[in-house]
């Protein structure tokens, strides 16, 4: 990562709930200087609070030109927070959003046409450091400017760059919001296992490890999801009886899904305007 120059101009972070905690621990984790960091948070964690006793600046004077500034606060907090970056518009501060449904353009409208801004969209499991993030930049963020919202982005997982922001509220729907439908799964899963016989706890601890275990399976594996999909699916056997179910045309998960990420979506380009 990049830290010399954040080390010495400073990095502020504006939000830190669950996914700031994640990325600035990831940070942390890899060299970034707790005197380096100015984090603004109505309401500071214990966590937070322990690090501003070792250093960190927690709720004070913001530095003049810090080298990034990062917005992790709810779009719904946008309003009132942004301005307090007002003065790092068109100045040497790089503008990082994770912030949903929250446009370049309403960035710029705030903080000026000749902001450097970069917009991302991470997701929970960053938590862990398996999370994924898409980013894109306006006009004025140059190569330079990516390579370092990437080097940030990636002590909390895997970065992608999109073709132009018209994509992000695909990859919110898909990827940002993703998680709870894996969640929800596992919920699913464990109910009609109950339903069939089996004990509440067993069949969450079953449904959990089979889901969590498969993802691991499909990430390490060089095979298709399709492919690990049919090695695991005998003719005429019992996972291929379900699958029969499940990958029905009209009700099955691929015609449920497609209807559940196009809501999100739509959702998204509604938060957007």
């Amino acid at each position: 990562m990049q830290l010399e120059q954040i080390n010495r101009r400073g990095l502020v972070l504006l939000g830190c709930g669950k996914m700031g905690s994640a990325m600035l621990e990831g940070w942390l984790s890899r060299g970034l200087a707790l005197n380096a960091t100015w984090v603004n948070d109505p309401n500071p964690s214990p966590w937070l609070k322990g690090l501003a006793n070792r250093g960190l600046r927690l709720n004070a004077d913001l530095p003049e030109n810090p080298a990034v500034a990062l917005i992790a606060v709810k779009p719904q907090m946008m309003g009132e927070a942004l301005p307090a970056l007002r003065s790092y518009g068109g100045g040497d501060t790089l503008v990082m959003t994770v912030a949903a449904g929250t446009t370049i353009a309403t960035y710029e409208s705030v903080l000026g046409q000749a902001t450097r801004i970069v917009r991302a969209m991470p997701n929970t499991p960053a938590a862990v450091g398996r999370g994924i993030t898409a980013i894109i930049g306006n006009a004025q963020a140059t190569a330079e400017d990516l390579d370092l919202a990437e080097a940030l982005l990636s002590a909390v997982g895997q970065v992608v760059r999109l073709e132009g922001e018209h994509q992000m509220d695909a990859v919110t729907a898909v990827s940002g919001s993703g998680p709870a439908y894996v969640f929800h799964l596992i919920e699913a899963l464990a109910a009609a296992g109950e339903a069939e016989g089996l004990p509440a706890d067993l069949s969450m601890q079953l449904a959990r490890a089979t889901v969590c275990g498969a993802g691991e399976l499909a990430a390490r594996s060089p095979e298709t999801a399709a492919q690990l999909r049919i090695n695991v699916t005998s003719p005429g056997g019992t996972t291929a009886a379900a699958l029969g179910v499940l990958m029905d045309a009209e009700s099955g998960f691929p015609a449920l899904l497609r209807r559940a990420v196009h809501a999100a979506a739509e959702r998204g380009r509604e938060l957007g305007k």
